[in-house]
This record gives C-alpha cells, sequence and structure tokens, in this order.
C-alpha cells in the first residue's frame, strides 16, 4: 500500500514539474483541485464574514451561512472533478471552473467586501 503511494506521488510531482505545456498544466490543475476539495469547507466562515461586513450580523449568521454550504458544495465538487480530469486539458487550456480559483485567493477576499466611501 505504501509502496503505491509513493509511486502515485511521485508521478504527480513530475507531472507538476515537467517542462511540456501539458504537464504544467495538469500540475496546476491538481493542485487547484486538491486544494479546493481540501478548503472547500472554509467558504462558509468566509461568507458569514463577508455577508456581516456588508449588512449585519444576522444576515451574515443566517444568509452567509447558507451561502457558504452553497460555494462549499460547489468548490468541493469542482475540485473533485478537476483531481479526476486533471491529465486534460477540459476546459480548454486547463481555465478554473470557479472564480475565484481558491478559497483565499485576493479576489474572494476583496470582492464581496463593500468599498466604505472616504468622509
Amino acid at each position: 500500500m505504501k509502496k503505491g503511494l509513493v509511486i502515485v506521488l511521485a508521478i504527480l510531482v513530475i507531472l507538476s514539474i515537467a517542462q511540456p505545456l501539458y504537464a504544467q498544466d495538469a500540475g496546476k490543475k491538481l493542485f487547484r483541485g486538491v486544494g479546493n476539495v481540501l478548503t472547500g469547507w472554509v467558504e462558509i466562515p468566509k461568507q458569514i464574514y463577508d455577508e456581516s461586513v456588508n449588512s449585519n450580523i444576522l444576515v451574515g449568521l443566517t444568509w452567509g451561512t447558507l451561502k457558504g454550504c452553497g460555494w462549499t458544495i460547489i468548490r468541493t465538487v469542482t475540485g473533485a472533478y478537476e483531481v479526476v480530469t486533471f491529465p486534460f486539458p477540459i476546459p480548454e487550456g486547463y481555465k478554473p471552473i470557479v472564480e475565484p480559483e481558491f478559497v483565499f485567493s485576493k479576489e474572494s477576499d476583496t470582492a464581496s467586501v463593500k468599498e466604505t466611501p472616504a468622509k
């Protein structure tokens, strides 16, 4: 069992650092997929926070929780799909299916927070 796991990990490392274009992009897709599967649950507290900042704590705890649960499912399922299909350029050019690519991306930190006007 351990020997098989080591072989699979070695193949994944080789694919992610290999020079041909497809292997490089496939490695990034695999990394993105694994990252989204492992961190998809972070959407729940993130959406609670974002909705609390945008509206109020009650909206954050209710709508933010529901929104976070939905995004958790979307991000985790999309990540699993990317892990399974990482060797293939689906969608074209290995583009991410969900934007932002990762739950911690800067676009996600600033996209849903309202800007306060200067006084």
